[in-house]
């Protein structure tokens, strides 16, 4: 998954974009990508939103909690990766949010600078989440459980 989302992220273009999409799909990943850009510390707050948004636009979450989160959480984790050290400075570049089985994944790809001195930055975030298509709140479960419940 962390492989399909940094793809998303690094497509230079919409159109190659939605071909990486359709690929993935084959492959029973569902993906997206989005823009971000603006005053470092003020990206955070707007990657996490586009991360969401782009993330239901594209059917890679339902509208729930846990889903909704789930995203929120990776898009910060990444988002905190990249931006570490360009506190004060302005970055651009685009989010991808990859998720097959159990596996959510978002990555941050972002060209940092100031005038002249540029530089680039990565970083990810996954989290855990139901299959694709399982009711809500309820996991595959591991050894010994059955649909996430306790025992």
């Amino acid at each position: 998954m962390a492989r399909a989302a940094l793809s998303l992220a690094l497509t230079p273009d919409h159109g190659q974009e939605r071909r990486l999409q359709a690929n993935l799909a084959e492959r029973g990943i569902r993906g997206a990508a989005v823009d971000c850009g603006g005053d470092a510390i003020l990206l955070i707050r707007q990657g996490i939103e586009r991360a969401v948004v782009a993330a239901r636009r594209e059917g890679i979450i339902d509208d729930v909690h846990l889903e909704v989160g789930a995203v929120a959480g990776a898009a910060h984790a990444a988002l905190h990766q990249a931006l570490h050290t360009a506190a004060g400075l302005n970055a651009g570049g685009k989010i991808g949010i990859a998720r097959g089985g159990e596996h959510v994944v978002v990555a941050v790809f972002l060209q940092v600078g100031l005038v002249h001195l540029d530089d680039v930055a990565v970083g990810l975030g996954h989290r855990a989440l139901p299959p694709l298509g399982s009711p809500p709140g309820r996991s595959a479960g591991g050894p010994g459980q059955q649909g996430g419940e306790r025992r």
